[in-house]
């Protein structure tokens, strides 16, 4: 197993604990005090894009070496000439061909178009408590940021205020909090994608939300993800809970209905209790049988007035790949998420999440492969985003040219949870009325926030951009997790602005498979991204010759 560096002394980031191929911590805490590239990147923005203490020092790469296949054993390629995909009214002028010209808004979809202003979406935040507590900070900051955030599996089911009559939800205040959080700030760029497992579609989900919210909403379709096999989990600390959530007719583990586990929850040995969902197409036997469940669920969707639909498939084999890149092609869903191996939220078994399924980058590059296969029968092949262990402005722009040109956006999960624990820590800290409210974890400000000041303007390198977009008024009501966010994006949004001004690519339909290459030759096999001495080989010899 290949173990990340701890420390970047060019930036000056540590982590916390051990670092994974995202550069983010393998265990992420609330309460994190700093401060990894992420984290310090939510305070400082744009200025995590280049090395610390200018002037006084100078620095060179570390990353010399490429070992194993993954994200980071792609490097992206850069050119001497030319510009392709120049913005309407830009010239090829070296005026006009400056990185902040580049354009990275982008849209997916059908019949119906979703934009978005950069090329990243959330993860699913579903029924686990972290994704409830810190929703206000995710859900503003998504729509002020302007991408899709999703909301995940069972979020009716564990919701205690939800009613369910005859099998089906009548009043679900959890849910309609999640969508009309987002809505409030809603600019018409990213989107409210709400998942439904086995238990939501028989709960009524898909009826409730269109009932309610009409077109407003994505509906998705969920086959997995890329940390566990056997579907959405959390843990309760409440016998009373667990019974409730059993009695909802969940996979409730250890039974808390059982005199002996009863017993050991009072006695302090059992001190929590896991609630699963059900595994989805166990009645099905044959490949054949799950594209027609698929194609009829697609179909009533759309009777009942869904006009966008997506799906999200997890890091299943190769089959199971080609399932859902031809299915979701042949529906003409609007979008298809391809979680790979490798992510995770934080409720996953943890050798479960060490040891199951395909690691982001094959099962990306074979996303490729099997899209190329549709497009060449001619078939219109399904708009993607890959997710999975993804988390900094390099990785956006390897995976789109990874998939290029099917790849529409990069889908990051705990990435972008960071600066919402960040920014409501700090809030808790300055408003301590609030700090229940935010789910604040801090008593004071630590060291690694203080150095950069005390006040939120101060703090937060995006505070003023933001002020500017909402109005000094309503800045007052925008979380501070939601300011740490939009600080994030704007440095990811750089950075990715820069590499592709690099490649020469001014908007993102511009990125090309061309634009990266292997680092090692057992990334060049298993990619089919060429090794980097091999890359234009041709055409270098033809000038030598020439």
């Amino acid at each position: 197993m290949i173990q990340w560096p701890k420390t970047n002394d060019a930036l000056g980031t540590v982590n916390r604990g051990n670092p994974c191929e995202s550069g983010l911590c393998t265990l992420c805490r609330v309460d994190c005090m700093g401060k990894c590239e992420t984290w310090l990147s939510s305070l400082k923005g744009r200025k995590l894009l280049y090395p610390r203490d200018y002037s006084f020092t100078t620095a060179g790469s570390a990353n010399s070496s490429h070992i194993g296949v993954s994200y980071n054993s792609l490097r992206i390629n850069g050119y001497n000439y030319g510009a392709t995909g120049l913005p309407k009214g830009l010239s090829n002028s070296e005026d006009d061909c400056i990185f902040p010209n580049v354009n990275i808004e982008g849209e997916f979809g059908q019949a119906v178009k979703t934009k978005f202003r950069v090329p990243m979406m959330t993860g699913a935040l579903g029924s686990t408590f972290v994704a409830a507590k810190y929703w206000e900070s995710f859900a503003t900051g998504a729509a002020l940021v302007g991408i899709p955030i999703v909301v995940g599996e069972n979020v009716v089911g564990i919701d205690k205020q939800a009613e369910i009559k005859n099998g089906k939800i009548i009043k679900a205040p959890e849910l309609d909090r999640r969508v009309e959080t987002f809505l409030r700030y809603y600019d018409g760029y990213g989107a409210i994608i709400v998942q439904m497992n086995v238990e939501d579609t028989r709960n009524g989900v898909a009826e409730y939300v269109i009932k309610k919210f009409g077109d407003k909403v994505i509906i998705e379709l969920k086959w997995g993800q890329g940390a566990k096999c056997i579907g959405g989990e959390i843990q309760v600390t409440s016998l009373e809970y667990a019974q409730f959530l059993k009695k909802r007719g969940y996979v409730v583990d250890p039974d808390p209905t059982l005199p002996q586990v009863q017993e050991a929850f009072k006695a302090g040995a059992i001190k929590s209790i896991a609630r699963h969902s059900r595994l989805g197409y166990t009645s099905l036997s044959s490949e054949k049988q799950v594209e027609e469940n698929f194609m009829k669920a697609v179909k009533y969707l759309r009777k009942i007035g869904y006009k966008r639909i997506s799906l999200k498939t997890g890091s299943y084999g190769m089959e199971a790949l080609a399932m859902s890149i031809k299915y979701a092609s042949d529906a003409k869903l609007d979008l298809l998420t391809i979680d790979g191996s490798g992510g995770g939220t934080g409720m996953s078994p943890w050798n479960m999440m060490e040891t199951w399924g395909v690691p982001s980058i094959l099962l990306h590059a074979k996303a490729y492969e099997y899209a190329e296969i549709l497009r060449k029968k001619g078939k219109q092949v399904v708009d993607m985003a890959f997710a999975g262990g993804l988390a900094r402005e390099d990785h956006i722009f390897k995976a789109l040219a990874l998939g290029a040109p099917y790849t529409k956006l990069v889908c990051m999960g705990r990435a972008l949870m960071i600066p919402a624990y960040l920014g409501s820590n700090i809030e808790g800290v300055l408003n301590p009325a609030a700090k229940t409210k935010v789910s604040g974890s801090w008593d004071k400000l630590p060291a690694s926030v203080t150095e950069m000041g005390s006040t939120p303007d101060e703090l937060f390198a995006g505070y003023y951009d933001l002020q500017k977009k909402v109005g000094k008024d309503e800045m007052k009501n925008v979380p501070l997790g939601a300011v740490a966010l939009w600080t994030l994006a704007d440095k990811l949004a750089a950075g990715v602005q820069q590499l592709m001004a690099g490649a020469r690519r001014f908007t993102l339909k511009a990125i090309r498979r061309d634009d990266i290459f292997s680092a090692n030759r057992e990334t060049e096999k298993e990619t089919g991204v060429p090794f980097i001495t091999d890359a234009a080989d041709d055409k270098a010899k033809k000038i030598l010759k020439g």
